[in-house]
């Protein structure tokens, strides 16, 4: 299942499930990078996302970061569990830490993000 994530540069990874959508969420690495979440801010189910811009935030006691659409589309749902349980994302980054998931305007934009081989180049793993 490993194989299936593609990455952004900004941390993000994308999976394209049976139904076609596409389910969003932040790498193990950004997690770990930001250390002790607070506050997490995500998006309406019915928002347009684009690809490369902000679709939400999250903070730690050291920084807010923006959340990077890592593909474009529309939000079909959103983990409103998760902003009330943010150590989730630590514990689970790539099942019950996802943060959306997007109706895509076309699945071939998986094609430009990192598979996890250039992802873990990129983060010196």
């Amino acid at each position: 299942m490993e194989n299936s994530r593609r990455y952004a540069k900004s941390h993000e990874w994308a999976r394209l499930e049976d139904d076609g959508s596409v389910t969003v969420g932040i790498s193990a690495y950004a997690v770990e990078a930001l250390t002790d979440l607070v506050f997490m801010q995500l998006p309406d189910v019915g928002a347009i996302v684009t690809a490369g811009e902000s679709f939400g935030e999250i903070e730690s006691v050291k920084a807010v970061s923006d959340l990077y659409a890592p593909i474009s589309g529309k939000v079909v749902a959103a983990n409103t569990e998760l902003p009330s349980q943010l150590e989730t994302l630590g514990s689970d980054p790539y099942g019950s830490g996802w943060v959306i998931r997007v109706q895509p305007d076309s699945v071939e934009q998986l094609d430009s993000l990192m598979n996890q081989e250039a992802y873990d180049t990129l983060i010196g793993g």
